[in-house]
């Protein structure tokens, strides 16, 4: 079934995904796992137990194999075992992004079908069960306690999983009670959601196939990784990136993960990376550009510095004990900085290949769960994203793809099933065989690709978010004194073009200070129905009417440079 299968490493298994999860629970047995930071951790055995006394919990509420699971709450230990219990059911999980709002919480959980929802205290007050009737139970995530339930009383609860545990398990769970669901490699395991409102959610179906050949192409390239060694996960558990190459790889070698719970503010990751001085370091762009601007451009820019620079002899041990700072910002201990999710700072990035830092940047998307390409630091060209990886083929959809940039079309074990209840927007993007990504790249004759632009116009928030323009230009257009907008990406904020409603605004007699005033009150009442991170920063008046295509759709390209 998998390419690349003579490879050998930490999988045990090669055609099965969860024979893998059982068999690092069983062999790491009391080897740490998963810490939340500066607080408790777990073991890979005690990661087994809760799993069973989950599966006990699941058995109770009549979940069945391919009943939908949600989960949604900060990253934490308890996040990740709710996660592993779903999918060695043989349920399927579904991530839900803690930033997204109650309503599209409520959207989500229904549209999944989902049967049961793990979820975060702080969220939980803000959720109307009564939306999400399809629920059998809520279960708390802190610690997972039944929260809600329609078949057992929540006060005793605990107790009938207690009595059920002992009667299954009398001597106590051990290593060779482990027997997880067996899956198959085209079944559905878990349902990422690309967007959490109704008209544009997209849940991408990844099978065990994807889940499995993510990990066998990380098991190729982080060769350096091995059972022990230590992880900062920083990235949300929601999102692809940082659940494959944060989390289940990880579990899968051995690794002990330490989750930063609270806001990862860059003092906190700085101070995360100092103590646990990880082996590995999955980051996007935000994180190295804001240390390299506040913690190495001030110095680099002393004048001294730049002259210093322009020196080859001295230029030489500058770069070199400059390289030795930043390494030691990230804990001095990583094999390589991998950088993803959105795109880099050309200039950050110059600097760090002229330095020698060990960085690479990876290309890929949810509906790749999430791996395209990549290549190691070692080799990969300035600007490139690497080579497409293993288990992966590449093409640009070009007349001369070294040179016209075309869409990058990509197909493999990676991709997946599909999108949930969405035929249409599946067919469309799987046409002719590949997948159609909506970027724009060129491939060099060694096969390296390079991203040019995006042909869609989702936009990335800082951590990898997708962030639909149409969405948040809906809200705006709902409001009184907006006729149409346009939502862009501002030097990494959201801004929002708005052309005003002539006929509401001369009924008023309103001035352009009483204009811009009205905008920014409604521009602070849609933020409060937005995730943080695709909250408009500014509304800016555009005062003649967008150019429109024949088909009388905006053309987004003349205003969004």
């Amino acid at each position: 079934m998998f390419l690349n299968s003579k490879i050998k490493g930490a999988m045990v298994n090669r055609e099965s995904f969860l024979t893998n999860i059982a068999a690092s629970l069983t062999n790491h047995w009391d080897l740490p796992a998963l810490t939340d930071y500066n607080s408790e951790t777990v073991t890979y055995g005690q990661i087994a137990r809760q799993i069973a006394r989950l599966h006990i919990a699941f058995e109770v509420f009549d979940i069945k194999k391919g009943d939908k699971i949600s989960i949604v709450g900060r990253n934490s230990s308890n996040w990740g075992i709710s996660f592993l219990a779903a999918v060695t059911y043989g349920a399927v999980a579904v991530p839900i992004l803690h930033e997204f709002t109650p309503e599209n919480i409520h959207h989500i959980v229904n549209h999944s079908e989902s049967k049961l929802l793990f979820t975060g205290k702080y969220i939980l007050d803000s959720l109307d069960y009564a939306q999400m009737a399809g629920l059998e139970a809520i279960i708390l995530i802190d610690d997972c306690t039944v929260i809600k339930s329609g078949k057992v009383k929540v006060e005793t609860a605990e107790k009938l999983f207690d009595e059920l545990e002992q009667r299954r398990y009398p001597a106590g769970f051990m290593p060779q009670d482990i027997k997880y669901h067996n899956d198959k490699p085209e079944e559905l395991a878990m349902i990422s959601y690309t967007s959490g409102t109704t008209g544009f959610s997209k849940g991408v179906m990844l099978p065990y196939r994807s889940l499995l050949s993510n990990m066998l192409f990380a098991e190729t390239v982080l060769t350096g990784l091995k059972h022990g060694d230590n992880i900062v996960s920083i990235l949300p558990l929601a999102h692809m990136y940082g659940l494959a190459f944060e989390f289940l790889y990880e579990i899968i070698t051995g690794c002990h993960t330490y989750f930063l719970s609270r806001l990862p503010t860059p003092k906190i990751i700085l101070d995360a990376f100092a103590s646990v001085k990880p082996r590995i370091i999955i980051t996007v762009p935000l994180i190295v550009e804001k240390i390299f601007k506040k913690q190495l451009f001030p110095a680099i820019n002393k004048p001294f510095v730049r002259t210093a620079l322009r020196l080859p002899l001295i230029d030489e041990r500058i770069l070199k004990r400059i390289n030795q700072r930043l390494t030691d910002f990230f804990g001095g201990n990583f094999i390589e900085v991998i950088i993803g999710g959105a795109a880099f700072s050309p200039v950050a990035e110059k600097f760090l290949k002229r330095i020698g830092f060990k960085y690479t940047v990876g290309y890929g998307m949810t509906e790749c769960g999430p791996i395209i390409t990549y290549e190691d630091w070692t080799t990969v060209p300035l600007f490139s994203c690497g080579k497409a990886a293993p288990q992966m083929e590449i093409k640009i959809d070009s007349p001369d793809p070294e040179n016209i940039p075309g869409e990058i079309l990509t197909r493999g074990n990676n991709v997946m099933l599909g999108y949930y209840k969405n035929p249409e927007a599946t067919k469309e993007a799987m046409a002719g065989g590949w997948l159609h990504t909506g970027d724009l790249g060129v491939i060099d004759k060694n096969g390296y690709l390079y991203i040019k632009g995006r042909s869609k116009n989702m936009l990335l928030g800082a951590n990898g978010q997708n962030i639909y323009p149409e969405e948040i230009e809906n809200r705006l257009n709902n409001t009184k004194y907006i006729s149409e907008s346009i939502v862009m990406d501002s030097y990494g904020k959201i801004v929002a073009l708005a052309h005003p409603d002539h006929d509401a605004v001369s009924a008023e007699n309103l001035s352009d200070s009483d204009l811009e005033e009205l905008l920014d009150k409604a521009r602070l009442e849609i933020n409060t129905q937005l995730p943080p991170y695709s909250q408009i920063s500014r509304i800016r008046i555009h005062t003649e009417e967008f150019e429109k295509t024949p088909k009388k759709s905006i053309k987004r390209y003349l205003y969004t440079k």
